[in-house]
This record gives C-alpha cells, sequence and structure tokens, in this order.
C-alpha cells in the first residue's frame, strides 16, 4: 500500500480547479471551485485540507506496526534518497538487526521517548559510539515520518542522546617511521595501493574503481567507486574530484602500467585474473594486512591510511582547504575527523601562548 506525506496537487481543467491526492493507495482527484470564482491559493488550501483529512482517516483506520511501517513506508520513500549500495545496505541492515527486531509486532502509537532510550543505553554496553550514534538518528527520522504520515502526535525520539557508556573509537595516525616501515614491507602492487591512500588520500573504494583512462600526468580523475563488486558513483558530491599525484608516484605508477596486460582507458589499474576490479577484503586480508603485521604495524586499516594522509600534510603546514579537497570532503571533516595533532606540535603552541604572554 503506498503511503506517503504529500501536501497535494492542484491544476486547471475546463474552467475547473482540480485537486490530486493519494487516498488508500490510490490516485484520486476532487474538484475544487471554478477558477473564476476561486483564487489558486485558495485552491491550494482547499487541497491541504482534503489532504490532512485523509491522513486523520488513515491514521484512525490503520494500525500501523513498527516493523511494517518500516517495510511498507519508511524503506520504500528513503531507499530513493540513499545511494544503491553502501548506504542502503548498511542502513537497512542496522535498523533490521538493531530496531524491527527488538520492537516489530509494537504498535507505531505505542513508543514512549524513556523505552527507546533505554534501547540505546542497553546498545551502548556493546556496540560502538558511530553505530548508537546512527541508531539514534534512525530513531528520530523513522517517528519523524511517522508524525508526518498523520500516524502519531509527537516524536517519541526527540531528544533522544547517545549514551556516555557507548565505546568512542580511536583516531590512530602512523609516523613518518610507520609509513616508511608499512611500504618497505609490501610487495610492488600493493605498495602502489598503500600509497595511493597515504599520499593521495584516496579511499580504497575509489583505488580498486581506478581505469587507466582515470590516471593522467599529474592527477587521478576520481569519478568512480567500487562497492562489494558493484560499480558506483563515489560517496558525495565532494567525492568526485582531482586528486594531485607526486613526481615520484607517477614514476611508480608509469612503470605498473608498462607491466599491465591491458593498459587500455576501460581497463582496471588493479584487475583481477577475470580483469574485475580486485576485492579489496581480499587484498588486505591475503596480500596487505599479513605483512603489516610481521613489522608491528598490524593496526593499520586503510582508514588509517588515509587519515595520515591528512594529518602528516596538516604537520607540514599545508593549508587545510587544500587537504579537504584532495581528500573529497568538507573542511569541517577534515580539521574535525581525520586531522589529528600531535602533542609535540600542541606543546610548542602552548609554549608559543605562553611567550606571547610574558609570563616568567
Amino acid at each position: 500500500m503506498r503511503q506517503r506525506h504529500q501536501t497535494g496537487g492542484i491544476k486547471k481543467q475546463r474552467g475547473r480547479w482540480v485537486g490530486m491526492f493519494w487516498a488508500d493507495g490510490q490516485h484520486k482527484s476532487r474538484v475544487l471551485g471554478l477558477v473564476k470564482d476561486m483564487t489558486k491559493s485558495a485552491a491550494r488550501v482547499e487541497i491541504a485540507k482534503i489532504v490532512a483529512e485523509e491522513q486523520a482517516k488513515r491514521a484512525v483506520s490503520v494500525t500501523w506496526t513498527f516493523g511494517a511501517f518500516i517495510e511498507k513506508t519508511f524503506f520504500p520513500y528513503y531507499s530513493r534518497k540513499w545511494k544503491a549500495s553502501s548506504t542502503k545496505g548498511s542502513t537497512k541492515n542496522r535498523i533490521k538487526v538493531h530496531l524491527v527486531e527488538e520492537f516489530n509486532d509494537r504498535e507505531i502509537t505505542g513508543f514512549q521517548r524513556d523505552e527507546l532510550q533505554d534501547l540505546l543505553d542497553r546498545r551502548a554496553a556493546r556496540f560502538s559510539f558511530s553505530t548508537v550514534d546512527h541508531l539514534r538518528w534512525d530513531l528520530k527520522q523513522i517517528f519523524d515520518m511517522a508524525l508526518a504520515e498523520g500516524l502519531i502526535v509527537r516524536n517519541p525520539a526527540l531528544l533522544l542522546f547517545t549514551p556516555r557508556e557507548a565505546q568512542r573509537p580511536v583516531y590512530r595516525t602512523m609516523s613518518v617511521e610507520d609509513v616508511t616501515k608499512c611500504f618497505d614491507a609490501l610487495g610492488h602492487r600493493e605498495r602502489l595501493i598503500a600509497k595511493l591512500a597515504v599520499l593521495v588520500g584516496m579511499r580504497p573504494g575509489e583505488i580498486f574503481a581506478l581505469t587507466w583512462g582515470q590516471m593522467t600526468a599529474t592527477y587521478v580523475d576520481i569519478r568512480q567507486r567500487v562497492y562489494r563488486g558493484v560499480i558506483d558513483s563515489p560517496k558525495t558530491d565532494q567525492s568526485f574530484r582531482k586528486a594531485a599525484l607526486s613526481q615520484g608516484l607517477i614514476a611508480e605508477i608509469e612503470i605498473w602500467r608498462s607491466m599491465a596486460v591491458d593498459a587500455s582507458d576501460k581497463a582496471f589499474v588493479f584487475p583481477s585474473e577475470r580483469m574485475t576490479p580486485l576485492a579489496k577484503e581480499n587484498v588486505w586480508r591475503r596480500l596487505i594486512q599479513p605483512k603489516l603485521e610481521k613489522v608491528g604495524l598490524g593496526w593499520i586499516n586503510f582508514q588509517v591510511m588515509r587519515r595520515t594522509h591528512a594529518t602528516l600534510m596538516n604537520a607540514l603546514g599545508i593549508e587545510g582547504k587544500l587537504v579537504a579537497d584532495q581528500l573529497g570532503h568538507s573542511l569541517d571533516v577534515n580539521q574535525n575527523v581525520y586531522t589529528r595533532s600531535a602533542v609535540e606540535s600542541r606543546q610548542v603552541a602552548v609554549d608559543r601562548l605562553e611567550g606571547s604572554l610574558r609570563i616568567m
């Protein structure tokens, strides 16, 4: 059954205002009045009243369970917004596992704020801050939609908070020595992959989706990524970018190109035996991580590499906007999420502050 929040529409038809709206899963229309007797604004007011009446009828006549509302209303609508691969898959799975399994048969009208907060408190004892914080946002969005549909009179998730007990992530970065040790431990292909992550700041999905046509003499033209074997568009609009290549890396890329079985524009830079993109998980688990563990760098992953790019660039005094553009996200994200300041640099900063105040 198609249920959507909307305010209806109007059109002129044979000298009359005709209102259009959804009711009982069907597209319906109703004559509102003559054009000569009714202004367009008045016609809009009338159709809004009709839509409100239909929503009120539906709220009374239909008893929605939480699970049914998610499957029949929430997922169909928001799936149009989520990216087909990563966001849609992870969000649906999170909501099904943590929320639908918990509240599947509960009536959507019967929720209280405290029981939703209790759920977040329980999840905080077992899951990361990120997971619990996403669940908090999921609940708010779900009940916002139920409110918009006229199924509830207030949003019980509006004031929810992420518990302090939720385990916050430790954002580690590599030192210059760690980076050198990492590169030295890897073979030619895997070293090149690691350098694209650390030196260029590319995401793994962008690296494994690279084609030779995206490689220019000075930069990588990033316009696609691969997620679970599916070629997709980049994560955000800012992710469409031209990421600069260092001179030494350009030379290494050319050596790798000379060794390629197929170096045509549409061929992948890192192909599998079937000439499809290599699987990130397999490459990391079988070829990169074991070698890093041998040199004491088993804690590293692709996120650490990308965060290291931002942190080392910041340490070199590179303008934050340049780093953000290279990474493909906003300046705020670059400064607050990816860049980690070393305590030594903060020591220099407080020393400078002390000196400026002439404290003896």
